[in-house]
């Protein structure tokens, strides 16, 4: 279903890829930008999602045919979706935050408003970023634009209750994360932070200062610079992750006892094998994982 056409006098400048799963609340938050973007006069098609992966295949086929502009609406797996999707062309990525935490969204300071989304649409400005990089044991690679994770965070995602997620929010990672916390057996993770080698119980790759919506997880982190934040939790065990879970809210995660953090130009993730990873909200895999930067730069338009 397409909810918004150009005229058929005019080719589309603006691909608006959307998922129409994501609920009623965020679809009438969208129509309110679509509605925007109109009134602006910005020319833009629609495309709805219909499965995981499908944002990935709908922007390589918009940058194929020659669209400029690839704007996510949703949160930040279906950023990072897209991103994989127009990687290695020259076209822009726009963002309608409309998921669940917005990391990506908050990071760089991008308007949450529809006239503010579509004047800084019209106005076309934009910023460099470079996004992660994971590369898996069969040889396939994911880029990722806020931060990759291992261990419990992983585990909450992979065993996320989606309707409960559609409902309740932000709520429902709340939810899971108290469930996870008393059945994950946190596994000694073994970790290479380029040539140190080290161990923890959670690890998270960031390209970016925040986490989980606008808690600050890595102050030294940037979107726009070269390598990643490698943050290892050392301590495992439901009471170090209520620790760190009260310590989040509350701007202190960044100092907590037992976290380690490094900036790295490349973080292994090497044992055990087989678990979880996520990124942006996703699963995306499993051990064993090398993150890196990705090779490749994208302009986000940010103002």
């Amino acid at each position: 279903m397409r909810l918004w056409r150009p005229s058929r006098r005019l080719r589309s400048r603006v691909l608006v890829i959307f998922n129409p799963a994501a609920g009623a609340r965020r679809r009438r938050r969208f129509e309110r930008v679509a509605g925007a973007l109109a009134e602006a006069g910005i020319r833009f098609t629609v495309a709805d999602t219909a499965a995981p992966g499908h944002a990935e295949a709908l922007a390589r086929e918009a940058v194929a045919s020659g669209e400029r502009v690839v704007v996510a609406a949703g949160g930040d797996g279906t950023i990072a979706e897209v991103v994989n999707g127009i990687a290695g062309s020259d076209a822009r990525l726009g963002v309608i935050p409309i998921g669940t935490a917005n990391v990506f969204a908050h990071e760089l300071g991008l308007p949450f408003g529809a006239a503010a989304i579509a004047a800084a649409l019209k106005r076309g400005g934009a910023r460099l970023v470079i996004p992660g990089s994971a590369r898996f044991a069969d040889g396939r690679a994911r880029l990722f634009v806020q931060m990759l994770g291992v261990g419990l965070d992983a585990a909450v995602v992979a065993s996320l209750n989606g309707a409960l997620k559609r409902r309740i929010g932000k709520g429902a990672y709340v939810v899971e994360t108290l469930r996870q916390i008393a059945a994950w057996p946190f596994p000694r993770l073994r970790l290479m932070l380029e040539d140190r080698a080290v161990e923890g119980a959670q690890v998270i790759a960031t390209k970016g200062r925040f986490y989980g919506g606008r808690f600050v997880l890595a102050p030294e982190a940037t979107p726009d610079a070269v390598g990643l934040s490698a943050c290892v939790f050392g301590r495992g065990g439901w009471g170090s992750a209520l620790r760190a879970g009260i310590a989040l809210p509350l701007g202190l995660l960044p100092g907590l006892p037992g976290l380690i953090r490094q900036r790295v130009a490349a973080l292994e993730i090497a044992a055990p094998e087989g678990l979880p990873v996520q990124a942006d909200g996703d699963l995306i895999g499993t051990t064993p994982v090398v993150v890196t930067d990705a090779a490749t730069r994208i302009a986000v338009v940010a103002a």
